[in-house]
């Protein structure tokens, strides 16, 4: 790698570290140690193809996300955390309200299988479509929404103060999401 290459790849990381670190802290269920084995395993996969590489931040996601699924299919069953409640909203106007519902999806998301949290994340933070989640996870349309289905079952079954999944998934995709993927 020359040093031109090298310095497009620090500049990449540099600005890029934060956003790729909350996707796989959703991807990990908030496991911050597996987020950031993800994010550094991707990085390495993409260093090693940088010179092909026309989109880095895409390259990297896919790579993560494929990187999530070897690791469904590799890993033993887990056994589920279980978490306290939330605590009740107060209603208060200095943004505790949208700081709550960020922790209480984010533990909810924690309780689902790997899987359903990877293809709520694909879907409802990173707002793909049907079709580009099961491309970028090399699975069919109808296993996507059968899976998203009985995702948001399980997730509005384990936390029913939520409300709405989609509803919730927006508030955190626009507080949390990178900046191209604001909607």
């Amino acid at each position: 790698m020359d040093p031109q290459d090298h310095e497009r790849f620090r500049e990449f990381v540099d600005s890029r570290w934060g956003a790729l670190l909350r996707v796989a802290n959703l991807l990990t269920g908030g496991d911050q140690h597996e987020a950031e084995d993800l994010v550094q395993t991707a990085l390495m996969k993409a260093l090693d193809r940088w010179r092909q590489v026309e989109d880095p931040e895409s390259y990297v996601r896919k790579v993560m996300y494929r990187q999530q699924v070897s690791r469904w299919r590799l890993r033993r069953p887990h056994r589920e955390a279980t978490f306290a409640a939330p605590p009740e909203s107060l209603g208060v106007a200095d943004g505790t309200h949208a700081a709550d519902l960020r922790i209480a999806v984010g533990q909810a998301l924690a309780r689902l299988t790997p899987r359903q949290r990877t293809i709520l994340v694909l879907r409802y933070f990173e707002d793909l479509s049907e079709t580009d989640v099961a491309h970028t996870l090399g699975c069919s349309v109808g296993t996507v929404r059968s899976t998203t289905h009985r995702s948001l079952a399980r997730l509005r079954r384990l936390a029913p103060d939520l409300g709405t999944p989609a509803q919730h998934a927006l508030t955190v995709t626009s507080s949390n999401a990178p900046e191209g993927a604001r909607a």
